[in-house]
């Protein structure tokens, strides 16, 4: 008996908590969210297995979790708080842009810089809640919709709160179907949702094999803190549009995107242990995030509104909405709320243009806030 009483004590129904279940039944949710409605799938499966799995309460002795010396989840977490995996996603994201349709129309680049708006106005806004200068510039980040950019800030200026940053940045780019559809609607009427957009012009592959040389010259050397992330985006890129390196393209684009992805997305997920996930300090972080979102997307759409008072060729405001850098995400809600108004309007290749222009504004906010808060 006393035995049977000793393995008792040891099982995880014995130690389990409220905030336990709780966790685990969002881990659940965001599984069945990615199977059943198709919401970002490649993200919310490892995450939300993660949540499961880092939830599964242990005996002190045992070195399980990630926070847990020793254990070989924290090994796999180090490529998190190191800052490993997200240039490693940022060399795929590379590997699998095309940048040409930014290049046919460059003054869509200034709604992917706009749409960061939401980024600053989130760090005065952390701040005045209390938050330190450092944690409000990792928060902020979150309004980019770029998860990897999120994931690297917090790890080298507020390592304490990488497990919520991460999993509100990565719900957020998951929502994007849901957050962003109604604040493009609201701020826009039936006759510029219909604006057609005139057809892109034709890149030069020498000019695609310019570009990502001199974008990272002219991004680094004003935010070198943006260095290591925009030097694997823009290497990656090199690797596709140089057309001799095929074979390393490839494997950018496909094996070690999906490793690295699958890594990070279970590894942030078991970060989010109840006893130090569930705070009041995560909570705020997620209306941060949901606001710093939201304004982005609205920065976007108003400033493409701007844009049209002085032009002749007209932007579909819907575009601007693609400003924030949840690479394809928000291109493709993009499409699917301009075909609501007219089937025959096509505008994904138009909100690429901001779209990918966002993942390198975020790249480089975070690199300026890195600059700027580092002591």
């Amino acid at each position: 008996m006393e035995i049977l009483v000793e393995f008792l004590g040891t099982t995880g129904f014995a130690n389990l908590t409220f905030g336990n279940v709780l966790m685990i039944i969002i881990g659940i949710v965001f599984i069945n969210l990615a199977i059943t409605k198709h919401y970002e799938p490649l993200l919310l499966v490892p995450i939300g297995f993660g949540v499961v799995v880092g939830n599964i309460p242990s005996i002190a002795s045992m070195a399980l979790g990630v926070y847990d010396e020793g254990s070989v989840l924290r090994y796999i977490y180090f490529g998190v708080t190191s800052g490993l995996f997200p240039p490693l996603i940022f060399l795929g994201i590379g590997a699998m842009t095309d940048f040409s349709t930014m290049l046919s129309n460059p003054k869509l680049i200034l709604l992917g810089a706009v749409a960061q708006i939401g980024i600053f106005l989130t760090l005065i806004g952390a701040m005045y809640l209390g938050f330190t200068p450092e944690e409000a510039a990792a928060i902020a980040i979150i309004g980019g919709a770029d998860g990897p950019t999120a994931i690297f800030l917090s790890a080298k200026l507020a390592p304490h709160l990488l497990g919520a940053i991460a999993i509100a940045a990565y719900s957020y780019m998951a929502l994007v179907p849901v957050i962003q559809p109604p604040i493009m609607k609201l701020l826009t009427t039936k006759k510029e949702r219909l604006i057609r957009m005139s057809e892109p012009r034709t890149v030069s592959v020498r000019e695609r094999i310019i570009f990502p040389i001199a974008a990272f010259l002219i991004a680094s050397l004003i935010a070198p803190g943006a260095m290591t992330l925009l030097g694997m985006l823009f290497f990656g890129n090199l690797l596709k549009e140089s057309m001799v390196t095929d074979r390393l393209a490839e494997s950018a684009r496909n094996s070690l995107i999906d490793i690295v992805t699958i890594l990070l997305g279970f590894s942030v997920g078991a970060s989010t242990q109840a006893q130090t996930f569930l705070t009041p300090q995560s909570l705020l972080i997620f209306g941060l995030g949901a606001l710093s979102f939201a304004v982005a997307t609205a920065g976007g759409v108003l400033f493409a509104k701007f844009m049209n008072l002085f032009l002749k060729d007209k932007i579909n405001p819907l575009v601007g909405a693609a400003g924030v850098s949840a690479v394809p995400d928000s291109a493709r809600v993009v499409q699917m709320v301009g075909q609501e108004e007219d089937p025959h309007n096509f505008l994904l290749m138009h909100a690429m243009a901001p779209n990918v222009a966002g993942v390198i504004g975020s790249a480089v906010a975070a690199g300026i806030l890195w600059s700027v808060m580092v002591k």
